[in-house]
């Protein structure tokens, strides 16, 4: 179930991801942006590389001013990439170009439209100046129409991005254009702070620019900003120094917006210096470049410039002729109805914008709450988990302690001790011996039977134990071996605790299987010492060894073996010790070495 869940988060992105996958066109790069190469991208199989081959060549139709067969192409690529359900970011060059095309058609309602669908393909793109030019565009449409409050609105949109920018030619042409904008809106309110404003981001560009190199473009724009601010406060002088500065600039065959610009800006000049015959020379020059923009809005302001210029002259006949060529172009752009359709986009681009915020809030509240279900399960799981392991460890510990209390000593111990007392009694028939050996056997008896429910005993009571059980074993094998259980001094044998029948095991196993081939007297010896935070047994005997042990024998030390490691394990688990032990020959003669490492426990280490 949490698979699936997690399968279906991460699937959610899936048909974005394939979609994304579907739009690209690898023939691109092989064409590279050659005029030709749209012929070549037109020709190809690959519907996003054909859609790629028309967006180039309406490019390329756009920059010669056939905007009706620019639009014909720009609408094949857009209808190729919707048929192919590709992301929307795929459609931003598109966008783009069409927002140019209705631009040059003074056509601000459809270029509003395609303006606002860029904004957020910038905004998600991260593109900073990207994100900066948009808002200034839209703010343009606004000033075009005569709503320079709407177009103020989103002019200071884009400065705060703006200022995220490092200082560049890119930031500078950004700054200029801002500057623009306040000086639409200084021009409906005529308040001076507006024009200083203008002045202030005009000379924040022009310190860009000499500092930073920049495209001679936009060295025009930042000067012709300065010519603008000089014009308003009348200093003519200042003005006609960057219209100069920009006309040295400029080439003739291609600088034809800029020339436009800069004669008419020189006319405005000499407008107000009242030298008409030169100023109606430049206006006219103005609409020669003008003309060639093909710029409805640039073409009906320079009308308005020789109409101002013939009025102020007293060229009645000029100034209504001017005005006529105006008014039809202005009637055209800034009619009712275009104003209110214009309206009525940025109404719906802030429905939309609204909604899909809302919308993406529903979605992101979605995962959230997937990521919440995915999350409790997964805590499910993992409780569920723990709690299993947690019987199983349980469990595990049950089984070791249940076949502990099967394994405290072999039977066949109980039954042949008992046979040897029996015969020792019947043959040798001395009360005394025979009381006192029946003592040890029963105490051995008590304490194999206690230990069951004894965990730990005291080092003392393991070495009279080991002491009783040895010497019953020394009657069932008499000059079979001998025996010596010491501690050092420093060992505190009535305080030590240790697990209850850990060392008898191999006692027995040296008894029965080691010394049960040899032709010599066996030899057990147990030596409880300290060894660091450690408490060190070792249980060595002259037996035949681990290499020449028989079948029999191997099990026996088996079991030896698991009892051993079933204590250690049980004692490790509950006190969080890291008890250990080895079986190995003896190195240095005959025999096993049995080496038990315990930690040093006392009688307060044992109470919760």
């Amino acid at each position: 179930m949490i698979i699936r869940l997690l399968f279906l988060i991460m699937s959610a992105g899936t048909p974005f991801f394939m979609a994304a996958q579907n739009c690209i066109c690898n023939e691109l790069s092989q064409a590279g942006a050659e005029t030709g190469s749209y012929q070549q991208l037109l020709l190809s199989k690959n519907a996003i590389c054909k859609a790629k081959g028309y967006e180039m060549y309406a490019r390329l139709l756009l920059a010669d001013k056939k905007l009706d067969s620019a639009e014909a192409m720009l609408n094949n690529a857009f209808s190729i990439l919707q048929n192919n359900s590709c992301p929307e970011n795929n459609n931003l060059e598109l966008y783009k170009m069409y927002a140019n095309l209705y631009s040059n058609r003074a056509d601000f309602n459809q270029q509003l439209v395609y303006e606002l669908k860029i904004v957020p393909i910038m905004e998600s793109l991260a593109d900073t100046a990207g994100t900066a030019i948009s808002y200034l565009n839209v703010s343009n449409i606004f000033n075009r129409t005569k709503q320079e409050a709407k177009g103020i609105v989103y002019c200071r949109k884009a400065l705060p991005v703006i200022n995220t920018l490092s200082p560049s030619g890119t930031k500078a042409m950004l700054l200029t254009r801002v500057a623009q904008r306040y000086y639409f809106y200084y021009e409906a309110y005529k308040d001076s702070k507006y024009l200083d404003t203008v002045s202030i981001y005009a000379h924040q560009a022009k310190k860009i620019i000499n500092t930073v190199p920049t495209d001679r473009k936009i060295q025009f724009l930042v000067n012709t900003r300065l010519v603008t601010v000089a014009i308003e406060r009348k200093q003519y002088d200042t003005a006609l120094y960057y219209i100069n500065t920009n006309l040295a600039l400029c080439n003739r065959n291609t600088d034809v917006a800029e020339l436009a610009v800069n004669y008419s800006d020189k006319a405005e000049v000499y407008l107000n210096l009242r030298q008409f015959n030169e100023a109606k020379k430049w206006a006219d020059s103005s609409l020669v470049f003008t003309l060639l923009t093909q710029s409805p809005p640039h073409i009906a302001n320079v009308y308005h410039l020789q109409y101002r210029i013939a009025e102020a002259s007293g060229d009645g006949e000029g100034a209504l002729a001017a005005y006529k060529s105006e008014k039809q172009i202005t009637d055209s752009i800034s009619n009712t109805e275009n104003v209110k359709a214009i309206t009525e986009l940025e109404q719906k681009y802030n429905q939309t914008k609204n909604e899909k915020t809302i919308g993406d809030l529903a979605k992101q509240k979605q995962l959230y709450l997937l990521l919440a279900v995915a999350g409790l399960f997964g805590l499910i799981a993992i409780a569920f988990f723990v709690r299993q392991q947690n019987l199983t460890h349980k469990k595990r510990i049950l089984e070791t302690e249940q076949r502990l209390n099967r394994a405290r000593m072999n039977p066949h111990f109980f039954f042949n001790a008992l046979a040897t007392l029996q015969s020792l009694a019947v043959r040798e028939n001395d009360g005394e011996a025979m009381a006192s050996n029946l003592s040890k056997f029963s105490h051995i008896m008590r304490e194999t039977l206690e230990s069951t429910y004894k965990e730990y005993i005291t080092v003392e009571q393991e070495m009279y134990f080991l002491n009783e059980y040895l010497d019953v074993q020394k009657i069932r094998f008499p000059k079979v071996f001998n025996y010596e259980v010491v501690a050092d001094e420093d060992v505190e044998t009535d305080e030590v605790l240790i697990p209850s029948m850990i060392l008898q095991p191999f006692v027995e196993n040296s008894i029965e299987h080691g010394f049960g081939n040899i032709d010599y007297t066996g030899e057990i010896r147990m030596h409880f010492s300290k060894a660091g935070k450690d408490l060190k047994i070792v249980i060595t005997d002259n037996g035949s060894g681990l290499a020449t042990a028989v079948k029999e024998n191997n099990e026996h030390i088996s079991r030896a073996s698991q009892i051993i490691k079933d204590r250690i394990y049980l004692l490790n688990i509950k006190l969080k010790t890291k008890a250990s032990f080895s079986i190995e020959n003896n190195a240095v003669g005959r025999g096993v070495v049995v080496t038990i490492f315990l930690p040093l426990l006392y009688e307060q280490d044992l109470k919760p």
